[in-house]
């Protein structure tokens, strides 16, 4: 178990999942993670879902190696076999990640057909012993990232069942995304969008089992939208707004946790995640693997369409340089416009 946090099993606040950002495929590797916590010292990180087999079989350092100033950060493991799953958590743990993640909440094909995420919401008796396979295997939180339900189940009979099963299996929170997933029909990209927000039957959840950390995800965008949902939940965990518009997590720290942001604006945070670029060009990577997440940076500002369109032009092949990435920032104003460039 990591040293950053001292989580134990028997106690954890659930202010710990006050505020998070999600688990998102392709998005939330190591480098966007380095690049979120620059902005923020409380938000809780969560890696791409990664399969408890490949965490087994796989490249280790590649799948799930991270920088230590990520702390806070969980780890999300997809699957539905307890035994592989238990095996997985108890690497991450290793690791040093300080939460382990069940991901029942994806509907992609890849994960219809291995039987997991999306579809685990049918099989809450399989989801509870996967829980109690990973509590059993490590010391670190084990949560749950669900959806209210799956195709034609019904919302509340489906989630409670879930929760029940985990609750009986000792999980420590679960972060529910407010929509139905569709298995058929609908893409992914749809899944997040098309079904019906149902905040409401978070709520429900929470007053059903006070004593359950649940936070909420799906469709939160404004800062102003976070304190509501924090009335009635232990937790906002945002998606979507915190990669096209990483900016506002700035706004975390000062408003959630009453402490002033890592850096003062954008620019006090490239100039912050210059000394990890370089680690990394000298390691032989590539600047890209860093600029590719920064393209939703400065809305509003004069130049900030040069300043994607530079970091496309000049930023994304293998000889591309830190002062590639600084001539992109420069285009950009340092006031604030009322239209985005």
């Amino acid at each position: 178990m990591n040293t950053h946090i001292q989580i134990t099993a028997a106690r954890v606040e659930a202010s710990f999942w006050r505020f998070s950002v999600a688990p998102m495929m392709d998005w939330t590797d190591r480098h966007c993670r380095v690049i979120h916590r620059l902005m923020s010292r409380h938000a809780l990180l969560y890696t791409e879902m990664v399969t408890a087999q490949a965490v087994i079989r796989g490249d280790r350092q590649r799948l799930i190696g991270f920088d230590a100033m990520e702390h806070p950060v969980a780890l999300q493991l997809g699957g539905n076999d307890p035994a592989l799953l238990a095996e997985a958590a108890k690497i991450g743990a290793d690791f040093g990640y300080d939460e382990i993640n069940l991901n029942c909440g994806c509907p992609s094909d890849r994960v219809q057909g291995g039987a997991f995420g999306a579809c685990l919401m049918r099989e809450p008796a399989l989801v509870g012993d996967c829980v109690a396979a990973m509590k059993a295997a490590v010391s670190i939180p084990v949560t749950v990232k669900c959806r209210i339900g799956v195709d034609d189940q019904d919302p509340e009979s489906a989630l409670d069942a879930l929760t029940a099963a985990v609750r009986a299996a000792g999980v420590d929170a679960l972060i529910v995304h407010a929509r139905k997933a569709w298995l058929q029909g609908l893409s992914p990209k749809e899944n997040r969008e098309i079904p019906p927000l149902d905040y409401e039957r978070a709520y429900r959840l929470k007053v059903a089992n006070p004593d359950l950390p649940i936070a909420i995800n799906g469709g939160i965008k404004a800062s102003s939208e976070w304190p509501a949902h924090l009335e009635k939940l232990d937790g906002v965990m945002i998606g979507r707004e915190a990669y096209q518009n990483p900016e506002i997590l700035l706004q975390a720290d000062p408003l959630l946790f009453g402490q002033e942001a890592p850096v003062t604006d954008a620019f006090a945070m490239l100039e912050a995640l210059e000394p990890y670029i370089a680690a990394h060009i000298e390691r032989g990577g590539r600047v890209h693997a860093f600029t590719r997440h920064l393209v939703g940076l400065f809305p509003g500002r004069p130049g900030a369409r040069m300043f994607r369109r530079h970091l496309a032009e000049r930023c994304v092949g293998a000889e591309a340089t830190l002062e590639d990435l600084r001539a992109a920032i420069a285009h950009v104003s340092r006031h604030e416009a009322a239209a985005a460039a």
